[in-house]
């Protein structure tokens, strides 16, 4: 988990359509300004979790593999919630 972040979600086990909903509860929870990181694993929730949020007009910070060489396919989504 980012220490800067003031939420944290693991989706690594869900399957689309879930990754997104999860995620979108969450941040309607959260207040403006405030940091979610996202821990997320597969083609389908690596491409449509970030677009989607970032549809709602929520800003994507950073969208990173979990391990240098990527080998484990999760990654590690860095959100800020729109003001």
């Amino acid at each position: 988990m980012t220490d800067n972040a003031n939420y944290y979600l693991d989706i690594t086990s869900d399957a689309c359509p879930m990754t997104f909903v999860r995620t979108k509860l969450l941040v309607e929870r959260m207040a403006a300004g405030e940091t979610l990181e996202v821990r997320l694993k597969g083609s389908e929730p690596l491409l449509n979790v970030p677009k989607s949020v970032a549809e709602l007009g929520h800003h994507i910070i950073s969208l990173t593999p979990e391990e240098a060489e990527g080998t484990t396919g999760i990654h590690r989504l860095l959100i800020r919630k729109a003001q």
